[in-house]
């Protein structure tokens, strides 16, 4: 069955073997629904398995990437809500980022304009960031009364830009321009606003050049890394690293350099 979500814009270049999610309400500034958290996880969990699919860009159409929770469709509804049903939603949430830290595809955001909230979360959640001049990125959750701990921020923030500026973040709620996002490590890449969607693709048709395996096996050790004693962590890498040897792409390499051309990944 192909992927068609109905609340965003879903493409696969077959190829170049890229994936493209685009969230589509402009007029929004692409604040996500209920429905959008739903198939944004349903997809990435398709997309861990998704045949021919390689490399993913997630972005957004107009003058956002997200700006976080739709303050109607959202949250005005969550004060109706039993401590069960906030509950209910507030693992949604938490079940997309667990989804995107779980899909093996490389992540590319392509992050424009207002990224903020969930926005941000989810911009925290991609592998590599590739950001427009005007993304001014804010994890806001303070700014609304609630904690800066949510949707996984306060584990992947400090592993990004380090536990002091991650407070400083998460605490404040402030706003980060594009620049000083940049300087702390927040965005891998700052580029003209013009020039992100080509930027973007670039990048993840790069990795999705690259090993699959390889790719898939070096995000999940970051990841799980991050939990462990130095020797856990070292006996975990020996030990896929031999596994790595016995797949294709590495005899692919060596081929490749002995025969002075690129190699041709699978």
């Amino acid at each position: 069955m192909p992927i068609q979500p109905k609340s965003f814009r879903y493409e696969h270049d077959e190829a170049t073997a890229v994936a493209t999610i685009t969230l589509d309400r402009p007029e929004r500034y692409n604040a996500l629904t209920f429905e959008v958290y739903d198939e944004l996880r349903e997809v990435f969990e398709r997309l861990d398995t998704e045949p021919g699919v390689r490399a993913i860009v997630l972005t957004g159409a107009g003058k956002a990437f997200c700006s976080g929770g739709d303050v109607n469709d959202i949250i005005g509804r969550l004060f109706e809500c039993d401590f069960q049903g906030l509950l209910d939603f507030t693992r949604k949430t938490g079940a997309l980022i667990l989804a995107m830290l779980r899909c093996r595809r490389p992540i590319v955001g392509g992050l424009n304009g207002l990224v903020a909230g969930a926005g941000a979360v989810m911009a925290s959640a991609c592998d590599v960031r590739i950001a427009a001049d005007d993304a001014r990125i804010a994890y806001l959750f303070t700014k609304v009364g609630l904690s800066g701990a949510d949707m996984g921020a306060s584990w992947l923030l400090p592993r990004i830009v380090g536990m002091g500026r991650a407070m400083e973040l998460l605490m404040t709620g402030d706003f980060v321009a594009a620049d000083e996002a940049h300087r702390i490590g927040l965005y891998n890449r700052v580029v003209p606003k013009s020039d992100l969607p080509e930027t973007a693709r670039e990048w993840a048709e790069r990795l999705a050049r690259g090993p699959s395996f390889g790719l898939e096996v070096t995000k999940k050790l970051v990841l799980r890394e991050a939990s462990m004693d130095l020797e856990s962590a070292m006996e975990a890498e020996v030990e896929i690293q031999a596994g790595c040897m016995l797949d294709p792409n590495f005899r692919e390499s060596y081929d490749a350099f002995v025969e002075k051309r690129k190699p041709r990944f699978q």
